[in-house]
């Protein structure tokens, strides 16, 4: 199953358009209210699904009989709430520590670390949890409930403003309170009769009143966040209250910052009254309606796309909208693209191993993002790359008309690579195939001058 649309770009001051597609491919169906997804550093997805069990899906679509993790038992369900995050420690392949983000059968906010059976690497213990955090929840919604480890190591948890309309008790603004904030612990240490520490750079980390985890605040409901593997950037999709969605970025560095919420709604002001100067407040990096007509309600977070597959797609940050089916992408600069309207609830974008983009449909069904052409932007269409033959048996040869390769990198569907030969320096190479498997493969070639191919080869 295949849906495909033409991106239509949102003219936020910008006077030209592009021509490019995008596309979803259907990778597996049949999940209940699936939330989350994530690798632990293997070729193994693992599907959240909001009732409180996590499953394993292979690379070929099959889901393990026995779910990894079934904590449903704890978890309250039903609204926003649920079992909403997973993330593994940085170190799992040695502890075999993962955490989760939960809300409780009272309804208020869990952090927990679970363990992996130490018998069976697809199984967790779930006698083996550690309580790590705990914050109540006054409403049932607005729970946000990412957890996210970052390029320092240390965990990150969104934190919504507690529900109900309007953040009647401006607990976003409120440093006393973790509602409405993103969280950042050190889970490596202890202190303070805590299951972790706080890190020492965190803004108010020597504060005697302020909540010393806050990392930044003044969000309404974070709902997913995302670190780029690429420069450390922190993303997040923060749902608006009825007329904007937002999209903030943050470098590693910049502790502290002030979203705006519930002074703002985006770059709109929604209630000023004692709130801090506008100078003080960081607005957002990108913003679309949600307004009534717009067809939009509520934007879903997702990641920088930085695989090797679609060039075309590299350094695109990725989010979608549960109510239109909205898939759009924005860019460093912070123009925004809308791709159309999908279909789909979604409510969660994954990664693979291999950064490999998925998105979740809150229906059950997990698709694969895919780029329009296996070619890079910059392409020069003087500097022609032959492959011959294709489709090919034992071997294959590569040519280009103007300049030098300087790499060929061969990679199965999933972005596996199976075949590299790096530092070259010639017009011409031929390469033994014939240890490939009878299928479809993509070729990445690099020039001397910059320029990257992507194409299409068959194997027969």
């Amino acid at each position: 199953m295949k849906k495909k649309f033409p991106f239509l770009l949102f003219l936020f001051f910008i006077p030209f358009c592009f021509s490019q597609t995008v596309e979803i491919e259907l990778f597996k169906n049949g999940f209940s209210g699936p939330v989350n997804l994530q690798h632990a550093g293997d070729d193994r997805l693992f599907v959240v699904e909001q009732g409180g069990i996590i499953k394993i899906m292979q690379t070929d679509g099959t889901v393990n009989p026995t779910p990894f993790l079934n904590i449903s038992g704890l978890v309250s369900n039903g609204s926003e709430q649920g079992l909403l995050g997973l993330a593994f420690h940085p170190d799992y392949a040695t502890n075999g520590f993962f955490y989760v983000n939960y809300t409780n059968t009272a309804g208020d906010t869990q952090i927990s670390r679970f363990s992996v059976d130490t018998g069976n690497p697809d199984i967790a213990n779930p006698a083996s949890e550690l309580f790590i955090l705990f914050y109540d929840q006054p409403f049932t919604n607005h729970n946000g409930g990412s957890v996210v480890f970052g390029p320092d190591g240390y965990l990150y948890i969104s934190s919504g403003d507690g529900g109900a309309g309007g953040d009647p008790g401006n607990r976003a603004q409120n440093l006393t309170l973790l509602l409405g904030k993103i969280l950042r612990i050190d889970i490596d240490n202890v202190e303070g009769g805590n299951n972790y520490a706080i890190p020492p750079d965190n803004p108010f980390a020597s504060s005697t009143v302020n909540r010393k985890e806050i990392w930044a605040y003044g969000v309404r409901n974070p709902w997913k966040i995302s670190f780029d593997s690429d420069n450390g950037d922190l993303w997040i999709g923060d749902v608006g209250q009825e007329n904007i969605e937002e999209i903030d970025r943050a470098g590693l560095t910049e502790a502290g910052l002030n979203y705006g919420w519930r002074c703002y709604e985006g770059s709109a002001p929604f209630n000023t009254a004692g709130c801090p100067p506008i100078g003080d407040l960081t607005f957002p990096l990108a913003e679309y309606s949600s307004a009534s007509g717009s067809g939009n309600c509520s934007i879903t977070g997702g990641f920088v796309y930085r695989g090797d597959l679609y060039p075309d797609l590299e350094g695109l940050y990725f989010f979608g909208d549960v109510c239109s089916g909205m898939i759009g992408t924005v860019d460093s600069d912070g123009n925004l693209v809308d791709h159309g309207n999908f279909s789909g609830t979604w409510v969660s974008f994954g990664e693979d191993v291999n950064k490999q983009l998925y998105i979740l449909d809150n229906g059950g069904s997990i698709y694969k993002i895919v780029g329009d052409e296996l070619s890079s932007p910059d392409f020069n269409s003087n500097n022609n790359l032959v492959i011959v033959p294709n489709p090919a048996a034992e071997k294959v040869s590569f040519e280009l008309s103007l300049g030098q390769i300087s790499q060929i990198v061969i990679t199965d569907i999933k972005g596996s690579i199976l075949i590299s030969d790096l530092n070259l320096a010639t017009s011409q190479k031929e390469i033994n195939i014939e240890n490939l498997s009878q299928g479809i493969y993509f070729v990445r070639v690099a020039t001397a001058s910059g320029n990257t191919f992507v194409k299409k080869l068959v194997i027969e």
